[in-house]
């Protein structure tokens, strides 16, 4: 008998049969309880144990950009996986490197650009960090600036960078150097100077509730990082691949940052991250100054190609716009006293509540069927697959119409 047949039958001696318990017992108590137990899932939809239908307009937290069970997903993993999984940053592959020149192409960093590949955001934007350190200029240049609220990730260096203080208390001292500021043309051009390395933004701040920056902010910020010599660096791990309308959030601004983080969305579901630098950017990391053993491996680059080509040849970034369009009317439409204001761009959309009952609403829309989030108390944020049509659009006002009359 294995360790794990040994711990499954004390478990059944012991009475845990229940999954909630079973999850208790077993996990750490980093998240809260999970809603439930999902075990099947085909386009926008999933279904849990005990065969309730869902429609899923979180799609993984803006992860699953094609819904679940994609058939190019699908093939392109169960092809690689045959054939070579793994191979360690010792070797390359074809799949890293044609993923490599995609994101180059598409983010416009073009020959001069290049790729760092991760397995996750926070990791993206810890190498990105690490980028901006060696962006001193003989040790003159010791400060990073960030936005107040903002959230680039749970490793000490994202801490650093979130500009949550309820996130950072328990874990100080994280690494120095980095000041938030607020989001305003004024503070921005009061904090930049030559003592700056770097100043990283998102473009739409999803944790914070889906809060857009300013219009003009990020053309701000590019034309003060370039009279300063500061990189800009943009974490589009929740914005990038297409969900605000366009590939990239900045491409709505008609501007190129100096470094851009990207993660969710280019895998589909599977653990991939990465950083593009532009520029002279790109000459800043040198070797073994950073790396990582599972990242880039032909796995999960096959499959963020998968991701990335049906995107480009299904045109889901101009139905990202388009839907979001749609979806931001029904909203408006249900004419509600609940609904404030409705935020973001494309498919990644922040339902602002006059009252602190996000909770309740989004315990309201599960129990009818659909699956949103909670970014705050008097936030749901909804950021669907991007393949979604007229159908799941009139599903949604349906489920969470039903959701609003419960409330």
């Amino acid at each position: 008998m294995t360790p794990t047949e040994a711990r499954s039958d004390q478990m059944a001696d012991s009475g845990i049969h229940d999954w909630r318990e079973r999850f208790s017992a077993a996990l750490m108590r980093t998240i809260a309880p999970p809603l439930a137990m999902l075990v099947r899932g085909e386009g926008c939809y999933v279904w849990d144990d005990e065969g309730t239908e869902y429609l899923d307009f979180l799609a993984g937290i803006a992860v699953n950009s094609l819904g679940h069970a994609h058939p190019a997903v699908v093939a392109a993993v169960t092809d690689q996986v045959g054939r070579l999984a793994h191979v360690s940053n010792y070797f390359a592959s074809p799949p890293q490197l044609e993923l490599a020149e995609r994101l180059k192409r598409l983010t416009g960093a073009g020959p001069a650009g290049r790729v760092y590949f991760c397995n996750s955001g926070a990791e993206a934007n810890e190498a990105a960090f690490k980028l901006a350190r060696l962006n001193t200029k003989g040790g003159r240049r010791t400060r990073i600036l960030s936005l107040h609220d903002s959230f680039h990730g749970r490793t000490m260096g994202a801490l650093a960078l979130s500009g949550k203080p309820s996130m950072r208390e328990p874990f100080l001292p994280v690494p120095a150097g980095v000041e938030h500021i607020d989001a305003t043309f004024a503070a921005l051009a009061a904090a930049i100077d030559d003592t700056v390395t770097a100043v990283f933004l998102e473009p739409v701040q999803g944790e914070a509730g889906v809060i857009d920056l300013p219009a003009g902010f990020l053309r701000l910020a590019r034309e003060l990082c370039t009279r300063h010599g500061v990189l800009l660096i943009l974490d589009e791990v929740q914005t990038g691949a297409g969900r605000t309308g366009e590939w990239f959030a900045y491409q709505h601004e008609g501007i190129l940052p100096d470094a851009v983080t990207l993660a969710k969305g280019i895998g589909g579901g599977l653990p991939i991250g990465a950083l593009v630098t532009f520029g002279a950017a790109s000459e800043l990391f040198q070797r073994g100054q950073h790396g990582s053993t599972y990242a880039g491996n032909p796995l999960v680059t096959a499959a963020a190609n998968a991701v990335l080509s049906a995107i480009e040849a299904d045109n889901l970034v101009a139905n990202a716009a388009r839907r979001g369009d749609q979806l931001r009317q029904i909203l408006t439409g249900f004419d509600s006293p609940l609904i404030g204001e409705v935020r973001g761009r494309g498919l990644l959309i922040g339902v602002g509540l006059t009252e602190p009952v996000a909770n309740r609403l989004t315990a309201a829309a599960q129990s009818n069927g659909l699956i949103v989030n909670a970014a705050n108390e008097s936030t749901i944020r909804l950021a669907p697959p991007l393949i979604i049509g007229d159908a799941e659009l009139a599903d949604f006002e349906r489920r969470f119409g039903l959701a609003l009359a419960n409330l």
